[in-house]
This record gives C-alpha cells, structure tokens and sequence, in this order.
C-alpha cells in the first residue's frame, strides 16, 4: 500500500510542477527542508544566482511531512528526506536539470523522530539518527536509490547534566568521514560523541576501538564537520555554546580535543543555543550558527595544529538560524532563520573568511535545512 500511495503522490507532484524551468549555466539549484507544522508543505526548490547572489521564488516540490534534515547522495541523482515527528526516511529521485523531486517509498528509519541522516561515499548505505529514543541506525540503499529495511540499529542509554535536555540519550547527528570508514555521532543527552565503524557493503555500523570520547558535562554535542583534509572534526556543542576542534585517526576514528572555543561574543549576556557548523571549501574557515544572539560566527583554523582563532559575528538576517550552507565554491553563504520564515543570502570572502550580507533572501515557512544540490 506504501508503494502505491507514493506512486500517486509522484503523480501529483509532477501535476503541480509540470513545466520547472532548467537551471541555468550560472545557478545554484538549492533545496530547503522544513517543518510543515504551519504553512510549509515540505521540501522547497529555488535557484542563487552565482555571480549576484540573487534567489529566485521558492517552489514545492515535493509535499512531505516534517523533512527537517536532508541529504544528497554522491552522484546527486537521489535526496533523502527525515520525516520528523514520524519513523521515515524518504528517498527522491532529483533531476538537476529542473529541480524536481520524485518521491519513492518511505522506510521505517529505525526510531522515533529522525533528525539527521547522510549517505556514504559508494551510496550503498544511509546513516540516521533518531533525538527522541537515542538511536543511530542504518539502511542499505539498493542500486535505484530506494532503500532497503534497517541493517543495524545501536541504541544509546544514560543521561547527563541538564535534567530539562539530558534525562536521556539524544542523537543529534551522524556524520561519514572522508575516508568512508566511520560515523561520527553526537549524542546531545549524553555528553558523548561516538565513533562507529561503517562497512558500506553490507550497510552495517559496530562501535570503533575507542566508542566514544566524552565532552564537558552540559556542553550538549549536536553537529560536526570534518576538515577538507580529513584530519580534523569540528564539533558544535548546543547547550554551553563552544566549537571544539578534534584531531580524527583515520586509522581507529579515534577523537582527540585539540581546541575549544565559545561561539558567542564575551559581552553577550542573553539565552543562545548553536545549531550548525560547516566548513569553507577552502578549508581555512569554519562557521557555526547562534540562535539567540541569530548570528553566524566565523573561526580561522589552522590546518596544522586544529587552533581555532574568533574572526567575527554576522547577524544572521533573522530570528534562529537552524541551518546554513556554503555553495561549492565558497562565494556566499545560505542561512534559513527558523523564526522569521527567511533564507538570507551572504557573500564570502575566501581570503578572509568573513561575510557580508546581501539584500537577496527568499521567504519559506519554518525553514531549517539548506542543501545546495549544484
């Protein structure tokens, strides 16, 4: 019955949105996920024009439940969607020409409310994880991009520090190395971050040499990023607002802190939490978003050391930014303020790492993931 609601769903997807225009040769195509709990319908398309910065119009296109994180697969020809608030993950074929999304059908993703999910590199395995029960699992993807039903689920137990975020594991986020050989997962409730192996053949995770490595009690992990060259992992800690520069063992996925540093200016006095954190392309800068203080904050890094030194704060042209992007060449930058309902566009300058707003940005309900597919 699965399968043939999503086939009528493809059908009226491709109904409403018959005659998308192609992406132009000087265009990035970028998807938007939300939370459909008010006027948003589920993943939006629009186009930033590279040499501008201008955003088109957002489109629907595809109507889905909650997809508040998505991810691309390597080779671009597939997106998968969370439905949070249910058990899925949602696979879409993508057509880079348009922009369009064709739906396939949904799997259980292993637990309850899916907050995060990755493909590896060979797009034989999906990654999720789950915040509410404290669960990473994963899926086989089969050779059309559907997926197959969960191959290993690892569950996390314990608490921490902050009774109202941490009476329980929370796995916030799941996050492949470079090399293909672990999964990074930060574990809000628990304080921890945990190193999986990952055979992507047969779409299986087992705990690394050294599982985990914990943080500072109450600094509540959420995301990570790894540095262009693999060698390091930045870990933005929700609850006590600080970037945490890792060096990562290839080898074993062994985690060892290098340098912590707050996200927020000294003078701040008000209620923040962070939410993102990326990587420039160029690997000398990594940003991370404040929600509270509705800013992105800029760090050099060494790529040497890991040593992060503060550059500066940019505002972040709304209320709580969730999610943010950087498009492949590292000339601007797409932050989706939850609160405000905005995707605001920045300029980038690579040889300084700091932004510069634009007055280019698009209007979507509750946005809170930013892709750029091209």
């Amino acid at each position: 019955m699965l399968r043939l609601r999503n086939r009528s769903f493809a059908l009226a997807v491709a109904l409403v949105f018959p005659t998308l225009p192609c992406i132009g040769m000087n265009e990035h195509l970028i998807y938007i996920g939300t939370y459909t709990r008010t006027d948003s319908k589920g993943i939006y398309a629009l186009r930033l024009n590279d040499t501008t910065g201008e955003l088109s119009t957002p489109e629907l296109v595809a109507t889905t439940a909650n997809p508040s994180f998505i991810a691309l697969s390597k080779d671009r020809s597939h997106l998968y969607a969370v439905s949070e608030g249910a058990t899925f993950a949602v696979p879409f074929a993508v057509n880079l020409a348009t922009g369009k999304l064709v739906p396939d059908e949904s799997r259980d993703s292993g637990g309850k409310a899916p907050c995060y999910l990755m493909v590896d590199a060979t797009e034989q395995c999906l990654v999720v994880a789950h915040y509410h029960n404290g669960i990473v699992a994963s899926l086989p993807i089969n050779k059309d991009g559907s997926l197959g039903p969960v191959k290993s689920l690892h569950q996390h137990t314990g608490s921490s520090v902050v009774p109202e975020r941490q009476e329980s594991a929370h796995v916030h986020s799941a996050n492949i190395s470079p090399n293909n050989r672990h999964v990074i997962v930060c574990d809000l409730g628990l304080d921890k971050i945990f190193t999986y192996e990952l055979d992507a053949a047969t779409a299986t995770l087992t705990p690394a040499a050294t599982p985990f490595v914990a943080t500072v009690p109450g600094a509540g992990p959420r995301h990570s990023a790894f540095s262009t060259d693999g060698r390091f992992v930045f870990v933005i800690n929700e609850l006590n607002n600080t970037l945490v520069s890792y060096a990562y063992d290839a080898d074993t996925g062994r985690l060892t802190e290098k340098d912590t540093q707050p996200t927020l200016p000294a003078d701040f006095t008000g209620n923040s939490s962070t939410a993102e954190v990326r990587v420039h392309p160029n690997g000398k800068f990594v940003y991370g978003s404040n929600r509270g203080h509705d800013s992105i904050v800029v760090f050099a890094v060494d790529s040497g050391t890991g040593k992060l030194t503060p550059i500066d704060h940019t505002p972040s042209g709304g209320r709580n930014p969730r999610n943010f992007n950087l498009t492949p060449d590292g000339k601007w930058l797409i932050a989706a303020n939850q609160n405000s309902n905005s995707i605001n566009v920045f300029a980038v300058d690579d040889s300084t790492g700091k932004l510069t707003a634009t007055d280019h940005h698009a209007s979507v309900s509750l946005p809170v993931c930013v892709v750029v597919a091209k």
